[in-house]
């Protein structure tokens, strides 16, 4: 048209260029369409099976990784960078995607209108394009330090809140409101880094590419002056060349994207391949069923990874009979909670070997031994969910009959039952609704629903009132009867009945025997049962 003038002597052949223009228009939409679900689609069904993956993996690892892991750390890998990818597979992508076409066709009809020009803009791109490759190193880098601040501020905010009644209680707001800010302030400069950066290598790619432009057509002016090339082809190569150059543009912010949900995939990488510290052997045993319950610990040295230097346990032998019930005494730090930590196989021992049933528990799938052994913490986890869950978290399978028996035996009915739903009432997270001899009743209830032969109990009756206390007794009984039973006693009127004592001190066993033979030979239980006998008699009186 420009270079046969707008006449009417045209208008046939403008209807030939513009209807077919209105329909490419028409296809572009439902195409673009049919793009924007799809790939937004991919972005969702990849984040998804991230995630997925990420907490599959971090849920079997040891506590030794969650020593020197936060919590709020993992859960910001889980979230903030996961949606990072999302953008980029499910947004960015799709826009990558939609441009690459654009320019490509853009680019073979530059090619196709002036190959002289073309070449040009050709040569100048590949210059402009290595530049952009070492921004988007730096930004790359950026973006991984941006994400380790985030992941400061998340896990800074997960531990206070996990604990915000400690903070109210000690009065400890304001403090920890100048520690999240200085946290938020650091995630932000690095923000600021990252974002400068990006603004830099836009600038960049926009003064480039505007300069091979203007460059390229201050050529084709002189090319058209001189006779060499038509206004109108001219004109066309603009229009190619505009759209090219969108397209670049819109790439270069994509690269901008794609550099910094690297960062965050390569966080998500190294979570994903921390391998546990104690993981299935090759061709692991398998334990006799049912179970028998015995134990024997021979020789075993422990450090924590933490303390490498400071021996948990040192050195330690100990044997348990099937249906036994043993009490471990001592001070804190003795190794008492060491041995669970051992027995669940958390840790593995640096010398020695633990049995059950006479197989080495190395030997032994984690996962298949644990389903042997049922824990009642001194300080219970509670779910949020209904209080039937937490019963049915020892055994999923369970019936509602026996969870309310395992109830019962926990001395937990008659609260349950006082409840507006039952046991389908909600509980809060943590259990916070709920009092501390509640949980630890719910607690007791789960390991008998669980009907493990191996039963640790740590001063599982410490929350609850001489009432409760006595009806839980008299359940854990019941429950330990042809089960072997080990448990850590602080106080040491719980377990007087117990026909062997394991007294421990760092690391070792000092003595073994009944309440009457330990008392009588004095000693460091003599001297804990003197002073809490006698302290219980001076508070009586």
């Amino acid at each position: 048209m420009i270079d046969h003038g707008f006449s009417r002597a045209m208008a046939a052949q403008i209807d030939r260029y513009f209807l077919p223009l209105i329909a490419i228009a028409g296809a572009l939409a439902i195409f673009t369409a049919i793009r924007f679900y799809f790939v937004t689609w991919l972005g969702e069904r990849v984040i998804a099976d991230i995630r997925k993956a990420v907490f599959n993996h971090v849920i079997g690892l040891t506590p030794e990784f969650f020593e020197v892991t936060r919590t709020g750390e993992v859960l910001s890998r889980l979230t903030a960078d996961t949606t990072l990818i999302q953008t980029v597979v499910g947004s960015s992508a799709s826009v990558a995607m939609r441009n690459l076409v654009m320019l490509t066709g853009a680019f073979i009809m530059l090619f196709i209108t002036s190959t002289k020009l073309t070449s040009l803009v050709l040569a100048i791109v590949i210059v402009v394009v290595l530049p952009l490759i070492l921004f988007g190193r730096w930004i790359r880098t950026l973006s991984r330090k941006s994400q380790d601040r985030i992941a400061d501020t998340s896990a800074r905010a997960s531990e206070v809140l996990n604990a915000v009644q400690t903070v109210q209680a000690f009065t400890h707001e304001d403090e920890e409101r100048l520690q999240f800010g200085g946290a938020i302030e650091n995630s932000f400069d690095a923000a600021v880094l990252r974002t400068r950066a990006r603004a830099v290598m836009t600038a960049f790619a926009i003064a480039a590419v505007a300069f091979c432009i203007v460059g390229v057509f201050w050529i084709g002016a002189h090319d058209v002056t001189g006779g060499r090339m038509s206004p109108g082809l001219l004109m066309q190569f603009a229009l190619y060349a505009v759209i090219f150059v969108t397209g670049m543009g819109a790439l270069s912010e994509t690269w901008g994207d794609v550099q910094r949900a690297a960062g965050a995939a390569e966080r998500l990488h190294e979570l994903i391949n921390t391998k546990p510290a104690i993981a299935p052997p090759a061709n692991p045993l398998t334990l006799a069923e049912p179970a028998r319950g015995q134990i024997e610990f021979q020789d075993i040295v422990f450090h924590y990874p933490s303390r490498p230097d400071q021996a948990a346990l040192n050195g330690l032998s100990m044997s348990v009979r099937p249906g036994e019930a043993v009490a471990l005494v001592g001070p804190s730090g003795a190794g008492k909670s060491t041995i669970f930590q051992l027995l669940l196989r958390f840790y593995a021992p640096q010398s020695g070997a633990i049995l059950f049933d006479g197989i080495d528990a190395a030997d032994v799938d984690p996962a298949a031994l644990r389903k042997h052994i049922a824990l009642v913490a001194q300080d219970p986890v509670i779910f949020s969910g209904t209080i039937a869950d937490n019963i049915r978290y020892g055994r999923p399978e369970a019936n509602s009959t026996a969870v309310r028996r395992a109830a019962e035996a926990a001395a937990a009915a008659e609260f349950i039952e006082g409840l507006p739903m039952g046991y389908g009432t909600p509980i809060g997270e943590r259990g916070i609704n709920l009092s501390g001899g509640q949980r630890q009743r719910l607690a007791i209830a789960r390991a008998i629903l669980r009907d493990a032969p191996l039963l640790l109990l740590d001063e599982a009756t410490s929350a609850l009132d001489a009432e409760n206390e006595r009806l839980v007794q008299t359940g854990l009984t019941n429950l330990m009867a042809g089960r072997t039973t080990i448990v850590i006693a602080h106080r040491l009127a719980t377990i007087q009945r117990l026909k062997r004592i394991v007294v421990m001190d760092h690391g070792r066993i000092l003595a073994e025997g009944s309440h009457a033979d330990l008392v009588s030979r004095g000693g460091l239980y003599a001297r804990l049962a003197d002073l809490q006998f006698n302290e219980a008699k001076a508070l009586a009186s």
